[in-house]
């Protein structure tokens, strides 16, 4: 597997995103989560390669890792991420579409404090 490791981006779950998470965990297995543009796609953790240029943020609801390409992060990176779930059909290929909802991210500036503290 290609990418990079390391946390610039601030990352975290909604409680319904957790459950739908740990659900589709329980379904399908380790599961990888990769925000692309302005959608984050879940895939069972086998089925999805990362590139060089994609960077892993952090786990979500333990050991789901979260990844996004390079200029992304640098783009989030004084930002924290918190990844929601909505109603509505994302990507077709994400494991959460044939539930009827679609995980969501949503960001806001870190404050003072965060922007110090590690990751």
């Amino acid at each position: 597997m290609g990418g990079q490791s390391g946390v610039f981006v601030r990352v975290g779950l909604t409680p319904a995103a957790e459950d739908v998470l740990l659900r589709l965990r329980l379904r399908h297995g380790p599961l990888m989560v990769q925000q692309t543009g302005t959608e984050a796609l879940c895939y069972p953790h086998s089925e999805l390669r990362v590139g060089r240029s994609d960077v892993l943020i952090g786990e979500l609801a333990g050991d789901t890792q979260f990844w996004m390409s390079a200029d992304q992060c640098e783009y989030w990176r004084h930002t924290r991420l918190t990844v929601d779930v909505v109603p509505g059909r994302g990507d077709g290929f994400s494991l959460e579409a044939p539930e009827g909802v679609r995980f969501q991210v949503r960001s806001r500036a870190l404050t003072d404090v965060e922007a110090t503290a590690p990751a």
